[in-house]
């Protein structure tokens, strides 16, 4: 009889997934960071070598003080003038103090650094590509947020970060993507040591908390800053170094990320990456219920931010982990963490995750 459950159970499981499928969309149907209905055609008309749709869009986020759009927009014309700058070229040339052209400057310098292994002294160089971004709109918290990531690369000493974090701040005091830049600098800082006290090992991941718990505390119910202790549950998760971060404080990052969530559309792709990003924690935390709720959430909207962490296939790496949720759901027995999804987590952070839920009065599930 025994041998015979495998064979009892498989085609329930099946069916318990087909129903779970509902809501959804099919493999085929995902798209890997689609760009929203403003985005596209400027992407379009850069493919085409043409500028026009792309400065135009720029200076409607200026004007309107649409920042985060602005950001994301910038991020995105930067990655794509990577394999395609003619149109920027011309941009620059037609306008040379545009201030949206050399924002977009400024991110593409910083970003074609960023994969070389001289990058620090590369993006030393590229420092007086930055500067003149940064006299541009004086309420542009963007550029700062390009100087901070600068600043990272190119291992800049604490008080000039300091000096460009008041700067960002001071433009925009909840602005996501510089928040995102200081809490990479101070895990990176307190890692390196970059003319920093020493700290014992671990700090970074306090640190890291501390500082984003604080600014989702003070942001608003409806700032994307409420998703930054989430990121940083996910540094933890993936670096994890021996420190103890309480299973509490986990899930209460991942509490708060789904709460930003839920005021949010589904299928939007504006909150799409922080989804993706909820997910993956959710599924390290093994919440299988609340991964599938935001799997739901996602529809159709893969980014590539986390899955490009752990693999060079980012889509098929997402519909893979989608699958194990929708499969965990269903079992009978929620499986182990799917390790080989996420291999960048090392073996200690899988038994460390053990040694959490023991701590919340859940038994720790053994390997088999």
């Amino acid at each position: 009889m025994a041998m015979l459950r495998p064979f009892i159970r498989a085609p329930r499981v099946a069916r318990a997934s087909a129903r779970l499928a509902d809501g959804l969309p099919d493999d085929d149907e995902v798209l890997l960071d689609a760009p929203d209905d403003r985005l596209a055609p400027a992407l379009v008309a850069a493919g085409r070598g043409e500028y026009g749709p792309a400065a135009e869009l720029l200076a409607t986020t200026r004007r309107a003080a649409e920042w985060e759009d602005r950001d994301r927009y910038v991020t995105r014309l930067g990655a794509f003038a990577r394999s395609r700058d003619e149109w920027l070229t011309d941009w620059l040339g037609a306008a040379p103090r545009d201030p949206d052209a050399t924002l977009v400057s400024a991110q593409l310098a910083v970003a074609r650094c960023w994969e070389s292994p001289a990058r620090v002294e590369l993006l030393r160089k590229v420092g007086p590509s930055v500067t003149p971004a940064t006299e541009g709109d004086p309420r542009d918290p963007v550029p700062w947020r390009v100087a901070l990531d600068h600043a990272r690369g190119a291992h800049a000493g604490h008080t000039e970060y300091e000096r460009l974090w008041a700067e960002a701040v001071r433009r925009s005091p909840h602005h996501y993507g510089c928040h995102v830049a200081a809490l990479q600098y101070l895990s990176a800082a307190c890692s390196a040591q970059w003319g920093r006290t020493p700290h014992r090992p671990g700090d970074s991941h306090w640190e890291c908390f501390d500082f984003a718990e604080t600014a989702a505390q003070d942001a608003p119910p409806d700032s994307l800053v409420q998703a930054l202790p989430v990121r940083a549950a996910f540094k933890y998760l993936t670096e994890g170094d021996g420190v103890v971060v309480t299973r509490g404080r986990l899930d209460a990052a991942a509490d708060r990320a789904i709460a930003l969530s839920s005021r949010f559309a589904a299928a939007d792709p504006w909150p799409a990456e922080i989804r993706n990003l909820l997910v993956f924690v959710l599924v390290r935390l093994e919440r299988w219920q609340d991964a599938l709720t935001q799997s739901r959430m996602i529809g159709p909207y893969a980014t590539s931010f986390p899955w490009d962490r752990i693999c060079d296939d980012p889509l098929g790496r997402f519909l893979q982990v989608r699958e194990a949720v929708r499969r965990a759901v269903a079992s009978p027995v929620p499986p182990h963490t799917p390790e080989r999804l996420l291999p960048l987590i090392p073996a200690p952070g899988r038994q460390l995750i053990g040694h959490l839920n023991d701590h919340t009065g859940h038994r720790p599930r053994c390997d088999h």
